[in-house]
């Protein structure tokens, strides 16, 4: 009998791949990944301004494994006493207002200067598979390549703040590796974006002219929120709407009672994407902290946030403690199922649950 004849679809050997990585460099690399490093070795590196161990101190923040939180716990407590000496800058805005490319020329301008700039980028959460996209270093990729820039994307996870759960504490961490300016850019304006107030000296709003009526655009909670409104994008045929929207902003902005701070928000225009407008922003921001501190009103504000965030990490430990319970576990989904039966209300369902 003869050999059958191969088929058309039959594929031919191909040319086999040279070895990208040497056994000697995966040896090292599982060594490296199999140590771990001491409390003491990542506040050491971190107060050096170790970029790794910078990274690798969020990343422990954000892990949701008890030893991981608890030897993050540590790293925080001993860099606490080296943190609070920057200027905390939250930038917010509708999607598509330019977030990245204004942080990026921002950025640069402050680097320039030979400030030491921290970019916390937030990226939305699918609520389907849970996974981010974190495309804030693509966006920024003049900034990434910068000495003194840190660019951190964290996926905002089930927070609706519009920031990551952890962004507070990673701001503690960047501000002992030595830098003075943190930048926080949330993933879009909206109805529970406004947290991020709660951990800033500045909120810097960005918005678009001739996107429809400028004032319906934002909510008022958030103008009110805002330390200045910058309407970005301001170049080419734009340039008359932005003219229009910062008069209009301007009115609506002196209708507001004067703010606590002493400081009558502003209103300024700016192309990020031609650098143009970008020192000014950044001479109101230094006159705003000048103020604020002579005032006490910035010390008296972080007091305040501390507060706030006690009460929230109070209000988070009960949930995740409540979820966690082994006998809230089993009774939740007979709740539910009884919910679903009709044998119950979620009022008494609940109100037993709370009871174990």
């Amino acid at each position: 009998m003869t050999d059958k004849k191969p088929s058309a679809l039959h594929e031919k050997d191909g040319v086999s791949k040279p070895e990208t990585t040497s056994k000697s460099a995966a040896e090292k690399i599982k060594l490296s990944r199999a140590k771990q490093n001491s409390v003491d070795e990542f506040v050491t590196k971190i107060l050096e301004g170790n970029i790794t161990f910078l990274s690798r101190a969020i990343t422990l923040v954000e892990s949701t494994n008890k030893k991981h939180q608890q030897k993050a716990n540590e790293i925080l407590e001993r860099c606490l006493p080296h943190a609070n000496n920057s200027v905390r800058i939250g930038i917010t805005g509708v999607p598509g207002v330019g977030k990245s490319t204004f942080i990026e020329s921002f950025g640069k301008h402050l680097t320039s200067q030979g400030k030491k700039v921290a970019v916390l980028a937030v990226d939305p959460s699918s609520s389907v598979n849970k996974g981010s996209i974190l495309g804030d270093k693509t966006r920024m990729e003049e900034l990434v390549t910068d000495k003194n820039a840190f660019i951190r994307p964290s996926p905002s996870g089930t927070s609706l703040g519009g920031v990551a759960q952890k962004t507070r504490e990673s701001i503690i961490l960047c501000e002992a590796a030595g830098f003075n300016t943190i930048i926080i850019e949330t993933v879009g304006v909206g109805q529970s974006e406004t947290v991020v107030h709660s951990m800033v000296d500045f909120f810097l709003l960005l918005k678009l002219a001739g996107a429809g009526d400028e004032l319906q655009g934002i909510k008022r909670g958030i103008i009110e929120m805002a330390d200045a409104i910058v309407i970005n994008k301001t170049d080419g045929d734009n340039e008359k709407n932005a003219k229009i929207a910062k008069v209009a902003f301007n009115r609506a902005l002196h209708l507001y009672p004067l703010k606590e701070s002493k400081w009558q928000p502003k209103v300024l225009t700016a192309s990020a994407l031609h650098n143009y407008g970008i020192s000014e922003i950044d001479s109101m921001i230094v006159e705003y902290i000048s103020l604020t501190k002579e005032n006490n009103y910035f010390s008296n504000k972080r007091n305040n946030q501390n507060k706030y965030w006690l009460l929230a990490t109070i209000e988070q430990q009960l949930k995740d403690n409540f979820y966690n319970n082994p006998k809230v576990k089993n009774s939740l989904s007979e709740e539910i199922v009884n919910l679903e039966n009709g044998k119950t209300t979620p009022f008494n369902a609940a109100k037993r649950l709370l009871e174990l």
